[in-house]
């Protein structure tokens, strides 16, 4: 008989700890595995037995060995160092790599990490224990390489044992229809991708006749799904029933997108879609808009770098490495370029771009050309190729165009193979850029002094590189007309890009007309940055608060640079996002304390509550498929029914508001998707009992002003709260029975249509009446024509994204306050948006 033991040597030098004694629920409760701990004082992390590297953390500080038996060891150095990014860790082995017991794995700087970490207490962890029958634990302290600290006694598999885990249990998801407005395109796809990778199962999607990896990014996009298509999940495992719940929930709850309803879509005519435009005039070139703006520059014609490539290597072992070591580093330089962006979503781009890298599919045709012989480089250019150009001929456009993107990461990988920088092209100031197509990369990696924008015959305003410009404010056109390919550098145009178009030698009193509106808008918001710290008070003396919409931490650091003056609404889903499990309390009372002690002293920061449902899943809080989670369980009714997550946070508020007291700002609490009175008793009932047991004092109770029914009964909740804050975002979605997310009625869901500025008068008279205050949080705050109304209707506080600040300060005090009352009052009377929006124009030209 096979010997079934499998001893481990310690790993490192330490005293060996009890694994219930870690610090960390997910380790001490054994939701990973069973195992023991070594509080290190070595600084290198050994392999404890022979065994493959299976998987190693983007992090570097975890990493994990299949062993003899089909044995999963798990090592983890510290609790909470995932957060460290990398810092202070340097593996010196990647997945794929066979180790010896003994070598070293990954070297760490202890210093470094004991002080940023919440220990440095390392886990050795079974991670697939039900392979093992019964372990015994070592005790007293280790030395690396010689002390065995965990003997395995593996379970003997039966014949039909056997036989099941080779063929694995087969389930098949129900039908699913997508709701996601594009399909599964790169980000959606990206999260089932990470999804998917949880479950050792292998999990497939089936599209009509057609299938897909479903851990593979690319297999995914070229299925090609589109809104309204009906897909199933197949999975076959030891985990398959697991990864099918998951998966389906997952995918129904939108995988991060907000859906549309799949009827609302199903008349659109797809003949109406535009054609590419085009102009009769020679000296006119037209496209569509991927960023507004002006500029007047002279033409650089971008030319793509040919890159050569040799067809045949002799050694493919180190091919294969070459490959390796490319990923690698591109993993890193898409890293950097993920935290140079201080937008979570233009961030986003480059981390679908890092999934690529590890795509199946993609990795699998190049290191299988590799053994037939051919270089790391033109078997890696083979296999980003015909994935593009499958890419590239779908039907969907905006699945079409993240072929770009896999040419973009394909072509960084080829430049670190074959050891070529990625060059810049030498380009004079102010140029306006023409080329056939941009990554992601390009866009990013721009300089901004010398390019004014840009314009490509491939793309749309859908495309990535279309969001970074847009982020960057660079005017841009994408599918522009193919004739300016051959316009030639140097000639003077003007770049329209809010028109879409191009024109070619103008001459100079049209150049001096867009230059002066241009030098006019450029001026006006210098003024209004350089005066962002002035208070919003109008002609006449009525002041207003302008505070901050903030999603990070980071945001909360900068709101006073941009002149805010505290938090109007901090959403707290940036914390319970992204993650395997809720954020605990102590995570939660740092952050919320470093945001208070990042603002002045006695300044608002208003911290609402966790605000997801059906329409923002999380993994690790499940909730049924719902035929319309905006009318479904999202907000405080998500909160009511898990109590236990929500006390936990409202604990954490509370600690925060009282370490904050007197020392940094004030800190209030608010419920969101209040729709009943109950709504509000029930929470503040459970926020009393959190503050009782806490022996802290009280804080000032608000909820948002989402749904029409709140905003109607707005003077019997000013009996149950301090304050409001109307979300016109949602409120306008409920009131105009438009979702803001649809394609085609989105533009219709204006914030300044009559009926929804009579229930934001309506909120603010019944709130009068009980000396609550309100503000308004939504994107309306934020719309600088929309100013002179909220002042004349009687709104406290405007709560504003941070680049809007020092502009709708600047409108505020630019008013009167009488004169907008009166104004006001025309606008309820008016039929539509536009009526009010051209009510406004008129009288206030300067905030056009």
């Amino acid at each position: 008989m096979a010997n079934l033991t499998l001893e481990l040597k310690a790993p490192l030098s330490g005293p060996i700890v009890a694994l219930e004694d870690v610090p960390d629920p997910v380790f001490s409760q054994k939701m990973v595995g069973d195992g023991i701990s070594i509080d290190p004082v070595s600084e290198s992390l050994c392999a404890p037995c022979d065994g493959k590297v299976v998987q190693l953390h983007r992090a570097h500080h975890a990493v994990t060995i299949e062993a003899a038996h089909g044995i999963e060891i798990m090592m983890h150095i510290g609790v909470d160092t995932v957060g460290l990014k990398g810092e202070g860790f340097r593996p010196s082995v990647g997945v794929g790599d066979t180790v010896s017991q003994g070598q070293p794995l990954i070297d760490f700087d202890a210093d470094r990490v004991a002080t940023n970490a919440k220990s440095l207490l390392t886990q050795i962890i079974v991670a697939n224990g039900d392979l093992v029958e019964r372990m015994d634990y070592g005790t007293g302290t280790a030395t690396s390489g010689e002390n065995i600290v965990l003997t395995l006694h593996a379970r003997e598999a039966t014949h039909s044992e056997s036989a099941g885990a080779a063929q694995g249990e087969r389930v098949v998801s129900e039908p699913i229809t997508i709701a996601n407005p594009t399909g599964l395109h790169a980000r959606p796809s990206a999260l089932l991708v990470a999804e998917a990778k949880k479950f050792a199962a292998a999990v497939t999607l089936h599209k009509s006749s057609v299938t897909a990896n479903a851990k593979s990014l690319v297999a995914i996009m070229g299925l090609e799904v589109n809104c309204g298509d009906v897909i199933t999940v197949e999975a076959v495992g030891p985990d398959a029933t697991a990864a099918i719940n998951a998966l389906t929930a997952a995918i129904r709850g939108g995988l991060g997108e907000h859906c549309v309803s799949v009827e609302a879509l199903e008349d659109v005519d797809e003949e109406q879609a535009a054609q590419a435009p085009r102009s009769e005039d020679p000296s006119i070139l037209l496209g569509v808009t991927a960023s507004p703006g002006l500029a007047v520059g002279h033409i650089f014609q971008l030319e793509r770098e040919q890159l050569s490539v040799p067809e045949d290597a002799n050694d493919s072992d180190a091919e294969q490495q070459t490959l390796k070591d490319a990923l690698a580093k591109a993993h890193g330089q898409l890293q950097d370029l993920k935290s140079s962006l201080e937008d979570e979503e233009k961030a986003a781009i480059f981390a679908a771009h890092q999934e690529l890298l590890e795509d199946p599919e993609l990795l699998d045709q190049a290191t299988t050309q590799i053994a037939r012989g051919k270089s790391a480089a033109f078997a890696w250019r083979a296999s980003y190729r015909a994935q593009s150009d499958a890419l590239s001929k779908l039907k969907n456009e905006l699945l079409a165009g993240r072929a770009n993107d896999l040419r973009d990461v394909g072509r960084r990988v080829l430049r670190l193979i074959l050891g070529i920088d990625a060059g810049e092209q030498d380009m004079p100031g102010e140029s306006i850029l023409i080329a056939e197509d941009l990554t992601p990369s390009d866009t990013a990696a721009l300089d901004r002094t010398k390019v004014l924008g840009f314009c490509t015959v491939t793309g749309g305003a859908s495309s990535h590189v279309a969001i970074l410009a847009r982020s960057l404010n660079l005017p841009a056109i994408a599918g522009i007309e193919a004739r300016a390919l051959k316009v030639a550098t140097g000639t003077r145009v003007i770049l329209d890009a809010g028109e879409a178009m191009l024109r070619l030698d103008p001459d100079d009193t049209e150049i001096e007309r867009i230059e002066n509106a241009r030098i006019a808008l450029e001026r006006k918001r210098a003024d209004e940055l350089a005066n962002a710290n002035k208070p919003a008070e109008t002609t006449d003396g009525r002041r207003l608060e302008v505070v901050a919409n903030i999603a990070s931490a980071k945001d909360a650091s900068l709101t006073t640079e941009a002149g805010g003056e505290g938090v109007g609404l901090c959403r707290t889903e940036f914390l319970f996002m992204s993650r395997a499990s809720a954020p605990d309390e102590e995570e939660q009372f740092a952050i919320y304390s470093d945001m208070a002690a990042s603002l002045q002293k006695d300044e608002p920061l208003i911290i609402r509550t966790l605000d997801v449902g059906g329409d923002k899943p999380l993994p690790y809080l499940p909730i049924d498929a719902e035929d319309n989670p905006f009318l479904g369980l999202r907000g405080i009714r998500v909160s009511l029914q898990r109590p236990a997550m929500f006390r936990t946070q409202l604990r954490a508020i509370l600690r925060a508001a009282e370490a904050s007291r007197g020392k940094g700002a004030r800190i209030m609490v608010m419920f969101p998707m209040v729709t009943t009175i109950d709504d509000v008793r029930q929470a503040r009932e459970i926020l009393e009992e959190e503050r009782e047991k806490l022996g802290v004092e009280a804080i000032p109770v608000g909820i948002m002003v989402e749904v029409p029914a709140t905003a109607v009964m707005a003077e019997q909740f000013a009996r149950e709260v301090d304050f409001f804050s109307i979300g016109t975002n949602d409120l306008g979605q409920y009131v105009l029975a438009i979702d803001r997310g649809h394609p085609q009625l989105a533009a219709q869901a204006d914030g300044l249509n009559p009926s929804m500025l009579t229930l934001i008068a309506k909120t603010v008279e019944g709130a009068r009446k009980h000396d609550a205050w309100v503000g308004v949080c939504g994107g309306l705050a934020s719309d600088a024509v929309a100013v002179p109304l909220l002042v004349g209707i009687g709104v406290d506080e405007l709560s504003v994204s941070l680049p809007g600040i020092p502009e709708i300060k600047a409108a505020v005090r630019s008013v009167s306050h009488a004169e907008c009352q009166a104004l006001t009052e025309q606008a309820l009377q008016l039929a539509s948006a536009s009526e009010v929006r051209q009510l406004v124009k008129d009288r206030y030209p300067g905030l056009a």
